[in-house]
């Protein structure tokens, strides 16, 4: 391994245990506001049920390895390097503005700035342009598509969830749901929690693959091997950063969008994580805070319209709409400055 290469798999690891702080809200946002969990129960939870899930696929990893470049064998190390620096750039910006970004996207945004960037240094080797070194038809498929949708099902199923719920214990006394769903609520949660760690802790997976398929040791194909090692190490970054906890998101997450109860907590997690574990099975790397906050939304306007906090909304589709070109600016200025210092 090079110098370069043993970077690349560090800061790969720095930004999964960003990741992990960073996405903690998004399992136990809801858990915490509605005081079913301690916070520290509910980070202890989420560490481990992230570790868990990182462990037991890799078809995102695939999505991040293959599908994001038009060929691995047009990405260097450098290129890498800069994607992940460009998307712990923007993380940290938006974790200290307590802005609920995703941390995915902005993975996904860094590489396609370090690849463009990158791609006008290999014009004669491009047929097509320096734009065409990205795979834009798999973007918009693996990418665009479950980034608009998945806030969407999330939203819509979380209404559904809402709703049978309101139907089917409409003569439950308050009291005693409450304590059914405190119950159940430990289970959505560990649902929330586990399919994170199932899709977010892949997106370093796969970046860490993408950087050792350029340098030759694993063989550059469509569906590459995933080692051991990268899954072990990715997994347990992520539930170390876990158990940081992201404080600022989870008072966004937890309060800011509507007041939660049990009830509340119970539909918006179970519907995230049916939509994050359906997306991880079909290797598309989706948000998890879009999909939590899509649910939360849904359940919310299912009690009433008037619920939920709509300026928070569109603060937060703004930062989503925003994440992808800015994490894609700074992953492209990280790109030259490593340039700059390579030479």
């Amino acid at each position: 391994m090079t110098i370069l290469l043993v970077l690349v798999i560090a800061f790969a690891l720095i930004f999964d245990y960003i990741n992990g702080f960073h996405d903690t809200a998004n399992a136990i946002a809801t858990v915490v506001s509605t005081r079913v969990l301690t916070p520290l129960m509910a980070i202890a939870m989420a560490a481990c049920l992230n570790f868990v899930g990182a462990l037991v696929a890799t078809n995102v990893a695939k999505t991040i390895a293959t599908g994001i470049l038009s060929s691995p064998s047009f990405a260097t190390e450098t290129t890498v390097l800069a994607a992940i620096l460009g998307a712990i750039v923007w993380n940290l910006i938006t974790w200290r503005a307590g802005i609920p970004s995703s941390s995915s996207h902005a993975l996904i945004g860094g590489l396609i700035g370090a690849a463009l960037v990158h791609g006008f240094t290999l014009a004669s080797r491009l047929p097509h342009g320096p734009t065409s070194i990205v795979d834009w038809s798999g973007i918009l498929n693996k990418v665009i598509y479950p980034l608009i949708a998945s806030p969407i099902a999330g939203a819509l199923i979380g209404y559904g969830v809402m709703w049978l719920i309101q139907v089917i214990f409409a003569n439950l006394h308050p009291r005693n749901a409450g304590l059914a769903f405190r119950r159940l609520q430990l289970v959505s949660s560990a649902a929330m929690a586990f399919s994170h760690g199932q899709n977010d802790a892949q997106k370093s997976m796969g970046i860490i693959t993408l950087a050792l398929m350029t340098h030759g040791i694993v063989a550059q194909q469509k569906n590459p091997h995933i080692p051991m090692w990268v899954i072990v190490c990715c997994a347990t970054a992520m539930g170390l950063g876990t158990s940081a906890g992201g404080w600022r998101i989870i008072r966004t997450m937890g309060h800011k969008i509507i007041r939660l109860e049990p009830v509340n907590g119970f539909a918006a997690e179970t519907s995230g994580a049916a939509v994050i574990l359906t997306a991880s099975h079909f290797g598309m790397p989706v948000s998890t805070t879009h999909c939590i906050a899509g649910s939360i939304f849904g359940v919310g306007a299912a009690k009433r319209l008037s619920a939920v906090r709509w300026q928070v909304a569109i603060n937060m589709v703004v930062a989503w709409i925003v994440t992808i070109p800015a994490a894609a600016l700074f992953g492209g200025l990280a790109y030259e400055i490593a340039r700059l210092f390579s030479r």
